[in-house]
């Protein structure tokens, strides 16, 4: 086990801030955002320090009904390698569905989507966590997501999913209490009954972040101060174990430094407070309600125990036959009919909450918005105030097929196509943007033009 100590998300906008920060023992940094072969001058600074860096994956979707791509993996281990780090880590959760498997279109979510808490899904999240721990050079962790909505038809608990999980796979866990909060005000579940069910011996590290509540809705931004809740489930994970590493997340709309340092002293407050505890605390209702289950278990259990003899003195649970393509393409077609329904306005599932699809749906879409914005930022500047109704009105009727950079493509060439800006200087500076990037290699100056002539017109209809 890797002791971390006390971290915080790197970020481009904070950077400077993280290397002057004191108490600050390790960092993560998004693995999409960091290019092995040439590395932030900050990163390297880091790590000349001593502070281990951790990469964090978020566009593995480890829960897809279909298995990693090759590609991802490798460039997840090109960045542990370069980064030095002791493991990586990714999350549980879908973040694309159809192709090849459903014989529909391919669709992405441009986000982190809960997977259903069945047999079909755990087995294939099973075999897929192998095949990425396989290509992976250092060990995986995994995290429990956020979520705006629950799947009809769940067979297990959150806890017991995870449990199951990390016990058939050995793959370690990222344990983010945000998210375990955000999950108490959004779908009920008791965050002290999925720490009592959860292998906290697998525990790697710890995740913190903020959000807010809106009309009963919490939603984990990363972009607030962390709440008191939040920091209370931290407490009480820390009265239980030690976590080896707990991290702050920040994404966005940035404090001053020494407002982030005071939320690192008060997730330091909240870990000693529940170190104190740890071993004088009295089991709560949602702790015995785990312990008499488990008896339970164990009891029926042993009336087979002659088959998982073999299993048990590994300290494992009898292994299951790898799911075939029949179980993925079960869990491919109902991923993609709820993907769809979020991105694309197709019909709700049966057995959805159809309010809190809508509220997922125009999250995803402002999400889309938010990282367009960042991918090209040009587009806000030649759109001005009027980029994220345009571009909210858009993603409403146009998925994203193939990540960010062509969504940003895509969304400029439907303006165009709409005869939109309407101001000519910004419909001609916008046409100019498209061009030089639609192609394989940006155009010279002198051959892009300021109009929308013959051939511009032809180029945006393909």
């Amino acid at each position: 086990m890797v002791r971390l100590g006390t971290g915080i998300g790197w970020r481009p906008e904070i950077a400077d801030a993280v290397e002057r920060m004191r108490g600050i023992d390790w960092v993560e940094a998004v693995a999409e955002n960091v290019c092995p072969g040439h590395l932030p001058a900050s990163l390297l600074r880091l790590r000349e320090r001593g502070v281990t860096v951790i990469p964090h994956g978020v566009s593995l979707g480890l829960g897809d009904a279909e298995r990693p791509d090759a590609g991802r993996l490798t460039a997840l281990a090109e960045r542990a390698e370069a980064l030095g780090s002791p493991l990586v880590t990714e999350h549980i959760a879908f973040v694309r569905a159809g192709g090849p498997l459903t014989a529909s279109a391919r669709l992405e979510a441009g986000h982190l989507l809960p997977v259903p808490r069945t047999r079909d899904a755990l087995d294939v999240l099973c075999e897929n966590v192998r095949i990425a721990q396989a290509a992976l050079p250092v060990p995986l962790a995994v995290e429990n997501i956020a979520a705006l909505v629950a799947w009809p038809g769940e067979e297990m608990t959150e806890g017991q999913f995870l449990y199951e999980l990390a016990d058939r796979t050995g793959v370690r866990l990222l344990v983010d209490v945000a998210n375990l909060h955000t999950n108490h005000v959004n779908r009920g579940e008791d965050p002290a009954k999925a720490l009592a069910e959860l292998p906290l011996e697998a525990l790697a590290y710890v995740h913190v972040a903020g959000g807010f509540e809106r009309d009963g809705v919490w939603h984990d931004s990363h972009a607030h101060p962390v709440p008191r809740p939040v920091l209370d489930v931290l407490t009480d994970l820390a009265s239980r174990v030690s976590p080896p590493g707990v991290l702050l997340e920040r994404d966005d709309n940035f404090p001053e430094p020494a407002e982030l340092e005071r939320e690192l002293d008060a997730i330091r407050e909240a870990v000693e407070l529940g170190s104190a505890l740890r071993g004088t605390t009295v089991p709560t209702d949602a702790d015995v309600e785990v312990a008499v289950a488990a008896a339970s278990t164990t009891a029926c259990a042993d009336v087979s125990v002659a088959d998982g003899a073999a299993a048990g003195a590994a300290g494992r649970t009898p292994e299951r036959t790898p799911p075939g393509e029949a179980t993925r393409q079960r869990l491919g077609l109902a991923q993609t009919a709820l993907l769809s329904a979020l991105v694309a306005g197709t019909p709700v599932p049966e057995g959805f909450d159809r309010v809190r699809l809508g509220v997922q749906a125009r999250a995803l879409a402002a999400k889309r918005a938010d990282v367009v914005a960042k991918v090209a930022p040009e587009l806000p500047l030649i759109l001005g105030n009027g980029y994220r109704a345009a571009f909210v009105a858009y993603a409403q009727g146009h998925p994203m097929h193939d990540g960010y950079r062509q969504d940003a493509l895509d969304f400029a060439a439907q303006l165009l196509r709409d005869g939109r800006p309407v101001a000519g200087r910004a419909r001609r500076e916008l046409h100019r943007w498209w061009l030089d990037r639609s192609g394989p290699a940006p155009r010279r100056r002198s051959r892009l033009g300021l109009g929308l002539g013959r051939a511009g017109r032809s180029l945006i209809r393909r």
